[in-house]
């Protein structure tokens, strides 16, 4: 299995910014932060030909189970959604949570945590598309 999620809208990357955000909390999530990295690399000279936000998103309950069963798993939260122009398309992707853990733990309980939280942002993705 691809350890990317991507999917394409016919929305502006702005758009599906907006989208994005309202759905992570309509699945019980929060975003953290939001990173414009055109902006952001634009502001230290650099220019960026296409738009890409990072949205930093969270489900409290989840981040607390994964946190319990190995705290060094900080290194791998919270998780992050993208929304990206590339090839003149708009996508919205994500490195799978399953594939992301399963790489640093071979942990059944955070395996069994990552693939909710899998599930719960590949929703969150395809609502906001």
């Amino acid at each position: 299995m691809n350890p990317r999620y991507i999917a394409e809208t016919s929305k502006t990357p702005a758009q599906a910014v907006t989208d994005l955000e309202a759905s992570v909390k309509q699945h019980g999530y929060g975003v953290l932060h939001t990173y414009d990295l055109k902006q952001t690399l634009a502001s230290k000279g650099f220019d960026l030909p296409n738009a890409c936000h990072i949205l930093e998103v969270c489900n409290p309950k989840q981040a607390a189970a994964v946190l319990t069963a190995d705290m060094g798993m900080n290194i791998a939260l919270p998780c992050r959604i993208s929304v990206y122009q590339d090839g003149g398309k708009t996508l919205i992707g994500m490195v799978r949570p399953s594939a992301l853990l399963a790489s640093l733990s071979e942990s059944a309980e955070l395996k069994t945590i990552a693939e909710q939280v899998e599930k719960d942002t590949i929703a969150i993705i395809e609502a906001a598309k």
